[in-house]
């Protein structure tokens, strides 16, 4: 019985998130992610805290009182980045439908929570997390309301380890005006558009539930439970955000006119792709954009070929909140490249230190997380990375140290292991 008792102690010990030494990192360049640059940094962690952050140049610090130091002279050093909308640990094979896990069968489905389908032991997550992207929003996807999202960090036994803001945001699939047919089974080949004869009937269907939700909700008597109703009270009363997946400019107007309409207090467009047109209106009722996928053609025939790609300067230039995402064909696996999306807004106008902010602290916005978590900042979480080259660059991105809250974390996945399998069978240099 105590060795069994014994037994739970260490695994519980093991599976806890909590920094388990104190580290001094020293000598590397410092993104701090609220556009600031330190040449020389010195970086001190504490209980999963950063409880230092200066120039080594002009600081003197007393190592002796460190467990751990690092030395990073020449690397870089990046708050860990932020996936916004993603179904990372819901799916694994998109083409095996089993290990799908994202979507539930309905039309409004507030009360579905996509924490608890999260797969901590999910392959997948070790690539990403290679990359630099330490936190991640787990979304629901299908559906008019597809359920609530959460905010997690990539490392854990269980989703309750993993867990960083439970609950955040709740997301709605805007009914779309008009929708484009494909020409072919795969979905490569535009056609035309086609009108959408229910729109009316599915954004009146919208105005009801909000409007029945808002109403149970600001009673102070009920007859009996609504899961889903209940499930809405944090836009309400503005804890949570209400995600609007949209990128039409006609539907996103109706969304933030109908946003007003319930005096949301928080909302942001997730999509966006014309969200360049009407900047003045989104700064006015203060709506922040989660940027789609980057790397794709553009959304009508008459754009300019590059607008994907100069979309968050537009925004940045506006003085919209933006961040970045990855949402589109093979998303998961295609997560790992979102930081050399944030290289690809670099080539089309930002600085690198505003495309950081947008995979970084912007995000941490969004997500209600900027608090604890976005930025290399005293008294924040300590959860960063060590590259020895620049991370928006695939070619010299590297991450040698990572650490989440603190905790060092483990950079090894499938892919490196089979590299260096051949590569030793192979007898490769």
């Amino acid at each position: 019985m105590k060795k069994i008792f014994f037994a739970l102690i260490v695994l519980t010990a093991i599976s806890s998130n909590a920094q388990t030494k104190s580290i001094l990192i020293i000598n590397g360049t410092a993104h701090l992610g609220s556009d600031s640059v330190i040449q020389n940094a010195i970086i001190g962690i504490k209980n999963g805290k950063i409880t230092l952050l200066a120039d080594a140049n002009t600081t003197n610090v007393d190592k002796a009182v460190y467990d751990e130091i690092v030395e990073a002279k020449g690397k870089q050093i990046y708050p860990g980045f932020i996936a916004a909308n993603s179904t990372l640990g819901l799916t694994e094979i998109e083409a095996v439908r089993a290990t799908n896990d994202f979507r539930e069968v309905g039309t409004i489905l507030p009360n579905v929570r996509s924490l608890i389908a999260y797969n901590t032991d999910s392959k997948i997550i070790p690539t990403i997390r290679s990359n630099g992207i330490l936190l991640a929003q787990i979304t629901p996807r299908g559906g008019i309301i597809s359920g609530t999202s959460s905010v997690l960090m990539l490392d854990g036994w269980n989703w309750e380890d993993a867990a960083y803001k439970v609950d955040e945001g709740i997301h709605l699939n805007w009914p779309r005006i008009q929708s484009r047919k494909y020409l072919d089974e795969d979905n490569i080949y535009p056609g035309p558009y086609e009108k959408n004869k229910d729109y009316i009937k599915q954004t009146t269907d919208l105005q009801s539930f909000f409007a029945d939700a808002k109403a149970y909700n600001e009673s102070t008597f009920r007859e009996e439970k609504n899961l889903r109703f209940e499930s809405m009270k944090g836009l309400f009363d503005g804890s949570q955000t209400l995600y609007i997946h949209s990128n039409d400019v006609k539907e996103i107007v109706e969304a933030v006119s109908f946003s007003k309409q319930f005096s949301l207090k928080k909302v942001a467009i997730v999509g966006g792709r014309d969200t360049w047109k009407i900047t003045s209106l989104l700064k006015e009722n203060n709506i922040s954009v989660i940027v789609s996928l980057l790397h794709d053609l553009p959304e009508h025939p008459e754009n300019d070929i590059d607008q994907p790609y100069k979309l968050p300067y537009l925004l940045q230039q506006a003085g919209v909140l933006f961040c970045l995402n990855n949402e589109g064909n093979m998303e998961v696996m295609n997560l790992r490249n979102l930081p050399f999306q944030a290289g690809t807004a670099v080539a089309y106008g930002l600085t690198k230190e505003q495309a950081l902010k947008a995979i970084t602290l912007n995000a941490a916005k969004i997500l209600g997380i900027d608090k604890t978590t976005g930025s290399i900042e005293l008294g924040k979480d300590a959860t960063l990375f060590i590259s020895t080259g620049d991370a928006f660059d695939m070619r010299t991105n590297n991450l040698e140290r990572a650490f989440i809250k603190g905790k060092n974390i483990e950079l090894n996945n499938d892919q490196k292991t089979l590299y260096e399998t051949y590569k030793k069978k192979y007898s490769l240099k």
